[in-house]
């Protein structure tokens, strides 16, 4: 993908949204988490950081960012853009992964393989079960473009990961549980061929300050099988 189909799937974006009936609610999210450590599907991305993301959505169709920046100012930083369209509980959506070091000297614009683009372009599928049935959420992610490597074959790896994710609560703490495993061997997540990376159980509270206000808290326990590591994060969600 380049600057140019980027640009027309935008455009598109946005004269979908346009074309769509007055009655249809834009919706506009931001907010941001500040975590203990930054951990993705498994794997220790960073210290502590703050993640800020924004979102417009209308008729099922959406527009992220979501970014990451740890307090030291010395790891990576990281900017990533979606789009996607959910219709009765199925979702697509496509993710440009931009994850460079601070000061690196990387240019956002470079998606030039050859020239060492850093930028990596991933596919979604999702779909969540209805909740009077069983809430289970399903999601097939492969990586499709971009700094991806190649697998022992010579070829395109097309990294996949896998992940099943139930929610369920406890009184009033409100549980996640989370399994993700990749398939065959990928380069993205150094696995050699199906390993599960990544088991979770996430914990989500209320704490309530005063009567108007109360802190969004949570935490999360993490486990990689496959490489045999283990973290526990807390964060607040503003």
């Amino acid at each position: 993908m380049n600057k140019l189909i980027l640009t027309v799937i935008l455009a598109a974006l946005v004269f979908t949204a346009k074309a769509q009936d007055k009655a249809s609610a834009l919706n506009f999210s931001a907010g941001a988490d500040v975590v203990s450590s930054y951990i993705w599907r498994g794997s220790y991305l960073g210290a502590a950081s703050i993640q800020p993301g924004i979102g417009l959505d209308i008729a099922g169709f959406s527009v992220g960012a979501w970014g990451s920046t740890d307090f030291t100012g010395v790891a990576n930083k990281e900017v990533d853009l979606t789009i996607g369209y959910e219709i009765a509980g199925l979702s697509l959506a496509v993710t440009d992964y931009w994850i460079v070091e601070q000061g690196g000297g990387d240019k956002y614009f470079n998606y030039d393989d050859k020239k060492g683009s850093a930028h990596t372009l991933e596919a979604t599928l999702g779909y969540t079960l209805p909740v009077k049935v069983f809430p289970l959420s399903l999601s097939l992610n492969t990586v499709f473009a971009g700094a991806d490597g190649i697998n022992e074959k010579g070829k395109k790896a097309y990294s996949t990961y896998v992940e099943a994710s139930y929610p369920f609560a406890v009184k009033d703490i409100a549980l996640d549980a989370t399994v993700g495993f990749t398939p065959w061997a990928t380069t993205f997540y150094g696995a050699d061929g199906f390993s599960v990376i990544n088991i979770s159980l996430k914990a989500s509270k209320e704490i309530k300050i005063t009567d108007s206000f109360t802190l969004p808290l949570f935490g999360q326990f993490i486990v990689n099988p496959r490489t045999e590591d283990t973290f526990l994060v807390v964060g607040i969600t503003f």
